[in-house]
């Protein structure tokens, strides 16, 4: 299948699937994650195929959402339940993969590219990386709660209720990332680590995947997502002054001009605390 908003290649063993929006910074829309379904639907079923490196094109691993102006704007609790079943669906299509998926993660990582950084098995960072999870400062929030199951508590309520950023060093240190390497490697390294992976016996991958997963499960990890896609579509449907500033300022100047206006005002926040 030709792929608008992806590619996908397999060398020996190792697939890669990668995210190519780069103009809008990989951001996700419903096209990019219904190529990703249909993509890694295939893959599961090649049994050729042992190991998956997902990455971005350009600057970015993924910037978060689209949230550039829909044709059809979502207004109803049933359209965000279904906007975030979308996106959950495509995270557990590799939660659940009898593929090890290594995430290779170059530039920025936000919002629902984060969630899919941490949805892979293991997180290969380059060292101009930047993860986060920036949704709470314009009114939103995480739609697949996995950073609880990932970081430890203090962490996961610093970065998810302040919204701010860090770099890959920062992410390798709090257990975000598994590792750190140069910009220039970063695929190769990736890849040599996915063929590592692909020369398990795939029965061994596959069921000891399955046991882990099965074990975070039982501890009710299926439960928080399932809670945090409701909490998601709570915090969509309320309403604040910053929400209607954040979104006012993208529908006349665009969304570049509000996340600067965001910005600026978070920063000028931190320098009045100081």
């Amino acid at each position: 299948m030709n792929y608008q908003c992806i590619s996908v290649s397999v060398d020996r063993w190792i697939a890669t699937l990668t995210l190519n929006r780069p103009e809008k910074m990989n951001a996700l829309n419903d096209d990019i994650l219904l190529e990703m379904q249909h993509a890694l639907d295939a893959l599961e079923q090649d049994e050729s195929v042992r190991a998956l490196v997902v990455t971005g094109e350009g600057r970015a691993f993924c910037a978060g959402f689209d949230l550039s102006p829909r044709e059809e704007p979502l207004t109803t609790v049933k359209d965000w339940r279904d906007h975030v079943k979308l996106g959950n669906d495509t995270w557990y299509r590799i939660w659940r993969s009898r593929l090890p998926v290594v995430a290779a993660v170059n530039g920025f990582c936000l919002g629902g590219g984060c969630d899919l950084s941490m949805v892979c098995d293991i997180t290969i960072a380059a060292d101009n990386a930047e993860f986060g999870e920036p949704e709470i400062q314009f009114q939103s929030a995480p739609p697949f709660a996995i950073m609880p199951w990932v970081l430890g508590m203090k962490k996961t309520k610093e970065l998810l209720l302040t919204g701010d950023r860090i770099g890959a060093e920062e992410a390798v240190r709090i257990g975000l990332a598994n590792r750190v390497v140069p910009a220039g490697k970063l695929l190769q390294e990736a890849q040599r680590l996915a063929l590592k992976l692909a020369m398990i016996p795939p029965p061994a991958m596959q069921l000891n995947k399955q046991g882990l997963n099965r074990a975070y499960d039982l501890r009710g990890f299926q439960s928080t997502v399932d809670l945090g896609a409701e909490i998601f579509t709570l915090v969509l449907m309320s309403e604040s002054q910053e929400s209607r500033d954040f979104f006012e300022v993208a529908a006349k100047q665009g969304l570049k001009a509000a996340f600067k206006w965001r910005d600026a005002r978070f920063a000028l926040s931190a320098e009045t605390a100081a």
